[in-house]
């Protein structure tokens, strides 16, 4: 059935064998980020199996996914919690990521209730502007956890490259290490260093990570072997992991610049087309509920991604050697952003191959 994604298990537990080496020269644990692919078990297991012992999610229910079908791990929730959510909070993860006192409070009185308790990670906004205490007032912050028994710091972190593409380098990753220090000469101990992503990947590929950098949060590039923030494919990595295909339902030469008085889209877009004459266009059974256009690049050359409406997608295949007709399938490598609508939709098939 189509759309379909083909995903190649053996090549994602491949990446993840790969990176889990290189994080081993630098004394860096590897936590495996499973949110784009939905908390998926058979992409979780292979995550574990390439050496993996920590996976994160931003879902409670991609967590319990997980557990349910029997994925052998720690667990760490990567999206700050609800308040609302704390028992499920309690009763699902091993670790979490937190940057409220309240929220701290309330996890506390919920551990207590249960006789139990948790390692957290308390982030630090380094420049992002997402989550984590700003950090000039991080060390203020911070030190008034310890009064709460029920809950262990184990670590500090941060998240860079996600809302505004911040980059890692050695300067601003040195700022959290710095917070550790001050924090140890107040008697706080923070022996986890929680600062890496798939972006951060590059500081241990050119050696310049900076020592002490001792935790890497990684989903993308297991998955993709890509790094969108730093727009590169990663050399030591395989990109052919996942493959989505859609069957032509149309096939035509039509004018390439619409007729009419132009104005915005379904999505409200408003968009700029060049007039290049006839053009050969085939309409594909995928749509923006399935994917986000602009992260497919079609494994054939001579076809070219024109746009996409909620449900068709219209590529331009003039250019191809190959004598297209109705019926046949146009695979395409995704984006990040792609995989995860993809991912998401329940409209899309999952194909699984153990190559």
């Amino acid at each position: 059935m189509y759309p379909r994604l083909l995903i190649h298990l053996g090549r994602i537990e491949e990446n993840a064998r790969r990176i889990v080496e290189l994080a081993r020269r630098f004394n860096v644990d590897l936590v495996g980020i499973t949110k784009v692919v939905l908390g998926d078990p058979r992409i979780a297991k292979a995550m574990v199996k390439a050496g993996i012992r920590t996976l994160g999610d931003s879902r409670l229910l991609n967590i319990r996914r997980m557990r349910d079908n029997g994925v052998n791990a720690r667990f760490q929730l990567i999206r700050l919690p609800m308040i609302s959510e704390l028992e499920l909070v309690v009763e699902l993860v091993d670790c979490v990521l937190v940057s409220e006192l309240r929220t701290i409070e309330a996890l506390n009185e919920v551990l207590k209730s249960k006789g139990r308790k948790m390692d957290i990670i308390y982030m630090v906004d380094i420049g992002e502007l997402r989550e984590g205490a700003w950090y000039k007032e991080a060390v203020e912050e911070i030190v008034k956890v310890i009064k709460y028994e029920n809950v262990r710091l184990i670590g500090i972190g941060t998240n860079l490259g996600c809302l505004n593409g911040v980059l890692a380098t050695p300067q601003n990753l040195s700022i959290l290490l710095e917070i550790r220090d001050k924090l140890a000469g107040l008697g706080v101990d923070i022996p986890l260093i929680s600062a890496g992503n798939t972006s951060t990947l590059f500081l241990m590929e050119n050696n310049t990570l900076p020592e002490g950098i001792n935790q890497f949060r990684v989903g993308e590039a297991i998955v993709l072997g890509t790094d969108v923030t730093r727009d590169r494919k990663i050399e030591m990595l395989r990109q052919d992991t996942m493959e989505l295909q859609a069957e032509i339902l149309e096939l035509k030469s039509k004018p390439s610049r619409p007729l009419g008085e132009l104005n915005k889209d379904a999505f409200g877009r408003k968009t700029v087309v060049k007039d290049r004459g006839i053009r050969k266009r085939a309409i594909l059974a995928l749509g923006e509920q399935d994917i986000m256009y602009t992260g497919l690049y079609p494994l054939m050359s001579g076809i070219e991604v024109i746009r996409a409406s909620s449900d068709h997608l219209v590529v331009d295949v003039t250019d191809s050697e190959k004598n297209w007709k109705v019926g046949d399938i146009i695979s395409f490598r995704v984006s990040y952003g792609a995989l995860l609508r993809s991912m998401t939709s329940p409209y899309v098939e999952k194909v699984y191959i153990d190559d």
